[in-house]
């Protein structure tokens, strides 16, 4: 989320939730989980936010406007699909940019480390129950 108020410089508020592949966990963002997020940003701020959110089904369902209506400081703004108009998009265009560039060369280096572990590579081909060894 990024955050502007008159007079200050703005800011990147998050939260990172972290999948672990559970049988049966959700893989998006609850309206719980944004509602804390918001709850949090505004405890920041120390004012009434004003949100411009897009049209995300966790962002229009009813639970999510309830949860908005017991806000009295919080004022929802859903337009129509605009991208280009939400900062937070340059934000994740940005991160995902670096994040791909730093994960190829982790990749690489990690790659290049089992090139020359040839054992480990063996014991990759025995745990399937084949051989290494030339017919």
């Amino acid at each position: 989320m990024i955050a502007t108020k008159p007079g200050h410089m703005p800011r990147l508020i998050y939260r990172i939730r972290l999948r672990r592949g559970r049988k049966g966990e959700r893989k998006s963002f609850s309206e719980a989980y944004h509602i804390a997020l918001l709850d949090a940003a505004h405890q920041q701020l120390g004012g009434p936010i004003v949100l411009v959110w897009d049209n995300l089904n966790t962002h229009v369902s009813a639970r999510m406007r309830g949860l908005v209506e017991h806000r009295a400081w919080l004022t929802v703004i859903l337009p129509a699909y605009a991208p280009e108009l939400n900062p937070v998009e340059g934000v994740w265009a940005h991160l995902t940019k670096k994040m791909l560039n730093e994960l190829a060369r982790l990749i690489k280096t990690r790659l290049k480390k089992r090139q020359y572990r040839p054992h480990l590579i063996s014991g990759f081909i025995t745990k399937i129950g084949l051989s290494d060894k030339p017919p």
